[in-house]
């Protein structure tokens, strides 16, 4: 039993120990983790990437959250009895709509601000609007109108820099304004890569429903451990990126152009993926580099 015991404190002894390499080269790196999907619908999973992101930070690093929301705004816009509406798979936002998805990406990210302080990390939340974090334009799909949907033009991250310099972790939800102040809602993949652009983030990394980037859609055996950005765009123009995952992987490119050092597109459906790929060797889903 005793061996055991002691086998046991080994194993943990070099976990940590293969952490120890990855603590010092992204100490006080800027970290940008989009937060959606399932791990946010799921109570276990939500602890547990909170414990993950409050574990960056309490080791050195300077995690960003930025939140999505859609699953929770379609529930209440069904509450109301209006119709959720999609337009190229983008969420048409009326005024009503809008006026929901501004209460209830508050909502949740309160929510997160209260998990993170509860593991004894100060956390606050703002939306796009706060400092003028994120300017719009309204967006438009195919040329059609799709409501109160924003593109964002400008990002103000002074905002994020101060917060981050008085040690707090910034939770992002996706609302911003236009010239005319006018608020629109804006995908929250496209905020996170526009605001890890602007702080030059060390890492970006989406928490998505699928494993990562395949070769092949339809084939798991396929999974891309790690791809350039040349590659990425092969597959692209070759046409085997498809979906959901087109405008994510056009935004890793995008953010790994503008001086983003790596993005990550990982399964936030696995306990703890955050840390699997942040502090081990092999990691887990794909990640995006330069050439």
């Amino acid at each position: 039993m005793e061996d055991e015991m002691m086998r046991e404190v080994m194993d943990k002894a070099q976990v940590l120990i293969e952490a120890l390499p990855y603590i010092q080269r992204f100490n006080r790196k800027i970290m940008i983790v989009k937060y959606g999907g399932s791990a946010m619908v799921d109570e276990e999973l939500k602890k547990q990437v909170i414990q993950d992101v409050t574990l960056l930070k309490l080791v050195g690093f300077k995690p960003i959250i930025v939140h999505g929301g859609g699953k929770e705004i379609s529930k209440w816009v069904e509450k109301t009895g209006m119709e959720p509406e999609f337009i190229n798979g983008l969420r048409k936002t009326d005024e009503p709509t809008m006026e929901i998805a501004e209460m209830v990406l508050n909502k949740v990210n309160k929510s997160l601000v209260q998990n993170v302080q509860a593991l004894g990390v100060n956390a606050v939340g703002i939306s796009g609007k706060d400092g003028g974090l994120l300017k719009v334009e309204k967006k438009l799909s195919d040329g059609q109108d799709i409501g109160f949907v924003g593109e964002i033009t400008e990002v103000n991250p002074k905002i994020l820099q101060d917060l981050l310099e008085k040690d707090f972790l910034p939770i992002v939800c996706p609302i911003g304004m236009d010239d005319n102040f006018v608020t629109y809602n804006i995908n929250a993949d496209d905020a996170a890569c526009a605001i890890a652009k602007a702080l030059n983030a060390e890492k970006l990394a989406f928490l998505t429903d699928i494993e990562g980037v395949y070769k092949d859609k339809d084939d798991p055996d396929t999974l891309i451990s790690q791809i350039t950005v040349d590659e990425a765009r092969e597959l692209i123009g070759e046409g085997y990126i498809g979906g959901g995952m087109l405008p994510k992987l056009t935004n890793c490119i995008d953010a790994i152009e503008e001086g983003v050092n790596r993005v990550h597109i990982l399964d936030g459906r696995i306990a703890h993926c955050l840390l699997l790929e942040f502090f081990t060797n092999k990691g887990i889903g794909t990640a995006i580099i330069g050439n």
